[in-house]
This record gives structure tokens, sequence and C-alpha cells, in this order.
């Protein structure tokens, strides 16, 4: 199998189970969603440790603690991704899943936002119209809701403002996950303890089966993300990121379909707004990937040119 073809697979494989992934949270109930975050923590820490104990990949450490201000910087994701993890836990299972998919539909236009506000990025025309479309969007969905989708908005900020912090990481993704998560740990186990202490932890009182699901919330956190990683440095970023839409498409399908959460027109329209922004920041990020490698083609061939001996 090629490269690519095994970058679209992991891709593929990663979103699909982050669009399925409400339907995984729904089984965890009735523990709250404090109690799922904080074992999704603490076993993602155990899962991930596995792995690179297997990898034989642990001097890692060793030399990230040697960089003090790497490890602020991963505290800083540790909590975004803490506030992006517990934020969809509730979300789900509080029956508003539709509104958890909005959030991860908005997501690329929040970072787009981040670049311009974080990084004084210069933005493009059609990136200007396609945020103008997204805040029109945001405003027709809160006339809808009654208030703004701050479930939504909390989760593409939270997940967009650990996207920047990543990047300028630049840690794989086995190796951030794990530190990540061990920064969240001491107080994820100090929480499950003070549940346990006062009788109202469901762990081990539920069933053997909701107790092993929420064992595995750990494997079922690293795997897409290591899918990610692998179809990441395989695939184009413009090739990748027209895949990240593959899974708020299933999570709304999940909600609307599964969940029968509802759907009005209004509502309906605000999610066309986003569409069509979304299209108009597509179209306008390939369309700027065809010039690049077309410049980038051109250089290539004058070059080769100029190095080429003349005959005498």
């Amino acid at each position: 199998m090629t490269p690519t073809r095994l970058g679209y697979l992991y891709g593929f494989g990663a979103y699909l189970l982050w669009g399925f992934f409400p339907i995984y949270l729904k089984l965890l109930r009735p523990a709250g969603p404090l109690e799922i975050l904080a074992h999704r923590i603490v076993w993602s820490v155990v899962f991930v440790a596995l792995v690179l104990a297997a990898l034989r990949n642990v001097g890692f450490l060793r030399a990230l603690a040697r960089r003090p201000r790497a490890l602020a910087g991963i505290g800083v994701a540790a909590a975004l991704i803490a506030v992006n993890w517990g934020t969809y836990i509730y979300g789900v299972n509080s029956d508003r899943v539709v509104e958890t998919a909005l959030g991860y539909f908005i997501n690329p236009l929040v970072v787009v936002l981040l670049g311009v506000t974080v990084l004084r990025e210069r933005l493009r025309p059609a990136q200007w119209v396609a945020l103008a479309v997204g805040g029109l969007a945001v405003a027709v969905l809160t006339v809808d809701y009654g208030r703004l989708p701050y479930l939504a908005l909390t989760l593409a900020v939270s997940f967009g403002g650990y996207s920047l912090v990543k990047k300028r990481l630049g840690l794989p993704a086995a190796e951030g996950l794990f530190v990540e998560s061990a920064v969240l740990a001491l107080p994820a186990l100090g929480y499950l303890g003070w549940l346990a202490a006062s009788g109202d932890a469901t762990f081990g009182h539920t069933s053997a089966g909701h107790t092993a699901l929420l064992v595995l919330a750990g494997a079922a956190t690293a795997i897409p993300l290591l899918l990610f990683a692998g179809a990441a440095n395989r695939l184009p970023l413009t090739n990748l990121g027209m895949l990240q839409y593959l899974a708020p498409i299933l999570q709304l399908g999940c909600g609307v379909l599964i969940f029968h959460e509802p759907m009005p027109p209004a509502r309906l329209g605000g999610f066309a707004l986003v569409w069509l922004a979304l299209i108009i920041f597509t179209a306008d990020a390939l369309r700027q990937a065809r010039r690049t490698r077309a410049t980038t083609t051109a250089a290539a061939r004058r070059a080769a040119t100029a190095t080429v001996p003349v005959a005498r």
C-alpha cells in the first residue's frame, strides 16, 4: 500500500472514530461528565504509557524536562484540552450533540481568527468573507437558541487554542498526549478518590460492562489521535483539511438521526450559513495550494534550466 493510501486510511479511521464518539459517551451514563473526564484522563495516561513502553520511547521525557518553556506550554495545552473534553462530554450527555457538532464545524474559522489576532497573520479576501458568513451564522443560531451557542463556541475556541499551542510545541502525538494527560492525572485521581469516598462513584458499581467502557475510554481517546498523526505524516495539509469535516457531519447525523434532537428551520439555516462559510474557506485554501504548487514548480524549472551546462 502506498504512503498516500495509507494516510487516507489512517485519516478516515481517525475521523470515523471521532464522528461516532457521541454513541460511546452515551454508553458511559449514569457517570457524570466530570467522572467520565477524569477516567478519560487517567486511562489515557495508562494506555499511552503502554504504547510508549512497547516502542521503547521514554527518553523524550528527560529531554523535555530540560525545556521549561515547553513544559509551561504543555500545561496550557493540557488545560485547553481538558476544557474541550469536559465541554464535549457535557454536551453529548445533556442531549446537545447537534450543538457540539456545530463547534467542530466552526473550528476552522476560529483557527483562522486566532491566526489574525494571535499570530498577526494577514487574511485573503475570501477568508474575510468566510469569517463574516460564519459570524452571521452564529448570530442566526443565537436567535434560534435564544442564547449564544456557548457549547459550540467553547469547543471551537478551546480546540483552536489547543491546536495553536500544539503547533508551537511540535511534539509527536503519543508523547504529547502522554505528557498532557499526566499533567491532568493528579487532579483527576483526586476527584475520583473523592467520588469513591463520598459513595457517588459509578465505577465498579453499575455493571461490569460499564466499568470496562470507562477503562477503555483511554484507548478510545488515544487511538484516533495516533491515527490522525499517521495521516498527517503522509498527506498534504489541504487533503487532510478536507477530511476534517467528516467528524462533525457524522456527529450531526448521530444527533439528528440516532438521538432525535430537534433541527428547526432557523437552526438548519444557521448550519447552512456555517457550511457556506466552510465552502468559501475550503475553496480558497485549495486555490491557494494550487498557486503555491505552481509557483514552486516554476521556480524549480527555472533553477534546473539555469544549472544546465551550455554545449560549446
